[in-house]
């Protein structure tokens, strides 16, 4: 895997309750896209093999949250890329903490 992304969406949302609403339909969009993912309490991250993949990504997460609702999206991106070998994977990151 030569890239990964943290993603935190942030939709207009007139409560709470919307606001989870709508970012659980952006978090089943990431979900669907058979990357692999872990979903955490401020973010989503993501990684796959192609920096346009997750870019994409992003794109279709801002425009998930708008097609359920949202009027504005705001999104905060972290993005780890390495074009030869690998970057450090959400699996390698984490897993001791989630034993």
């Amino acid at each position: 895997m030569k890239a990964n992304a943290a993603i935190q969406i942030l939709p207009a949302a007139s409560s709470d309750r919307e606001t989870v609403r709508i970012v659980d339909e952006v978090i089943a969009y990431i979900q669907s896209t058979g990357l692999h993912c872990f979903v955490g309490p401020s973010e989503t991250c993501v990684e796959g093999d192609d920096l346009h993949q997750l870019m994409e990504v992003v794109e279709n997460c801002m425009l998930t949250a708008s097609r359920a609702g949202s009027e504005k999206v705001s999104a905060y991106v972290k993005l780890t890329y390495k074009p030869s070998g690998s970057v450090l994977g959400i699996d390698e990151k984490v897993a001791k903490h989630h034993r």
